[in-house]
């Protein structure tokens, strides 16, 4: 009787330390943030928008995700040259951004508190208003974003997240580049809650 009694405990506290375990270990985490955007051209315009991503494991320490985020319209002072007379006519062009990016995370342990790293490849769309980019022979001062509004882009961060439970905050910052003639360089920012499974 001792015996069974002693195997029933000690199975119980094995499958009491197993489910514990599973449930320590996240697969999914959901979450939603304010992006902070500061644009390299156009003399460093700030841009501010709102964002959601999924990160599903692939190990203990590692998970692949996926995010988009939007930033509201900024507007901002354009030129437009005429090159035949020379002259320059100033305009007010409201400017909007579509991000897309997706890749690893790499995070240190299991903890409530943690580091971690992410390289991203995705895309960032420049979304003018319905104007066209030239008025007859006017050209503008930023043709280079107008010419096609979807760019390639490469995306290396980092930052902590912290958990309480299932319920955490994140923060995120990092250099979003974009290329057209080069690579320009972007300040990036992400503040926001999450939730993992």
């Amino acid at each position: 009787m001792k015996y069974r009694f002693a195997l029933a405990a000690f199975l119980l506290g094995i499958g009491l330390t197993q489910t514990q375990t599973a449930f320590g270990q996240e697969h999914v985490q959901v979450g939603a943030f304010a992006n902070y955007f500061r644009l390299s051209d156009l003399n460093h315009h700030n841009f501010a928008g709102l964002g959601g991503r999924l990160s599903v494991s692939a190990s203990p320490n590692a998970q692949i995700e996926g995010e988009m985020a939007y930033d509201f319209e900024q507007v901002f002072i354009e030129s437009f040259a005429n090159p035949s007379t020379g002259s320059i006519t100033f305009q007010r062009s409201p400017l909007r951004i579509l991000h897309g990016l997706f890749g690893p995370k790499f995070h240190t342990g299991q903890g409530p508190l943690r580091g971690f790293v992410v390289l991203k490849g995705g895309f960032m769309n420049f979304r003018f208003d319905s104007r066209p980019a030239t008025f007859g022979t006017f050209f503008s001062s930023v043709e280079d974003l107008r010419t096609s509004g979807v760019r390639g882009v490469f995306y290396p961060g980092g930052g902590l997240e912290g958990y309480l439970g299932p319920l955490g905050l994140r923060f995120e910052i990092g250099d979003e580049i974009y290329f057209q003639d080069g690579a320009h360089h972007n300040l990036r920012m992400t503040f926001g809650p999450t939730i993992r499974f």
